[in-house]
This record gives C-alpha cells, sequence and structure tokens, in this order.
C-alpha cells in the first residue's frame, strides 16, 4: 500500500467532490474499499464516485439489497457499489460474483476492508474518521492505492467542474 494521501471534507458537497475525483481516475478494474464509522460518508463519496465515472442515475445505499449496480450511460465503465456490513463470511462475498463485473466495472465496498483485499489487485482503501466532537461536521479523508498504476493521487490532478456547477478538489 501507498502512504494515505489525507484530505478533508467539510460537507457533503466536498465529500462528493473528493468521490469525483477518484471515480475520474478510475477506468475499470478497481477496487475501491471505503471505511469509516456509521455515518462517517461512505454512501455520500461514492455518490461522488459515481459521478466523477459518468453515472447518470442516483447512487443510493445498498445496504438492504447488498449491493446494486449502476450502469454507464455511454459505454464506460459501470459502478457496482456492495454494502458488505451484513455479510458474515467471505462465501456470502464469493457468492456475490464481483469477479464477473470487475472487468468493466469499478466495485466500490463500504465496509469491505479484510473482505474484499484480493479481488483485485488494482485497488484502494479509503478510511473516512468523523472528529471525536459531534458538533465538528468535518471528516478527515485518508486514501491508500495498492497498485502502481495508481502511484500519483488523483486528487493532485487539475480540479474538474462537479455536475453540481461547483469545482472538484
Amino acid at each position: 500500500m501507498s502512504p494515505a494521501d489525507r484530505r478533508s471534507a467539510s460537507s457533503a458537497d466536498q465529500m462528493r467532490g473528493l468521490g469525483a475525483a477518484i471515480g475520474r481516475a478510475c477506468s475499470g478494474g478497481e477496487v475501491v474499499v471505503l471505511n469509516g464509522d456509521l455515518g462517517a460518508g461512505k454512501t455520500t463519496l461514492a455518490q461522488g464516485l459515481g459521478r466523477g465515472l459518468g453515472i447518470a442515475e442516483q447512487v443510493t445505499s445498498p445496504t438492504f439489497v447488498i449491493a446494486r449496480s449502476h450502469a454507464h450511460p455511454s459505454g464506460g465503465p459501470d459502478l457496482v457499489h456492495v454494502d458488505a456490513y451484513r455479510l458474515g463470511s467471505l462465501g456470502e462475498v464469493e457468492d456475490l460474483d464481483l469477479e464477473s463485473d470487475l472487468a468493466t466495472s469499478v466495485v466500490v465496498v463500504e465496509w469491505g476492508a479484510g473482505v474484499v483485499d484480493g479481488l483485485s489487485d488494482r485497488w484502494a482503501l479509503v478510511t473516512i474518521a468523523r472528529s471525536p466532537d459531534p458538533a465538528v461536521e468535518t471528516r478527515v479523508v485518508d486514501l491508500a492505492w495498492a497498485d502502481v498504476t495508481w502511484a500519483h493521487s488523483p486528487w493532485a490532478a487539475p480540479a474538474a467542474p462537479d455536475a453540481a456547477g461547483g469545482d472538484a478538489p
């Protein structure tokens, strides 16, 4: 793993902007593992990642369905969004058959550390930490990547306007 690249997000829009930057750096075949406490912003970051990939439909939490697939509207990589929180074993993860989607998709797995780490050689770990003070909304977001093709931070690229019209990080 690379050393972590650290950013902060003090709003949902900023968290989506960080996700969008990661999405723009993906070309298909990547696994992005999201870790953080309940309410840390994992799904919000996944929404931005979908936007960065060019996914047109709304990305929502897969908590109760375990996995959602979002097709790219014009042939780019699809988004497969998984919530591994309720999965009880590695066998249940294998039953999702994520490998079959991996070549043409970016697989984002909430609560996936230690569960999907070996799914692809091209993977990143995003850890989102909330402040211990509930009055502080700022999250600290660390990105570490395992593949040399991600040896540069997606966040180091020049910002592109996001779909909401603001600037991404």
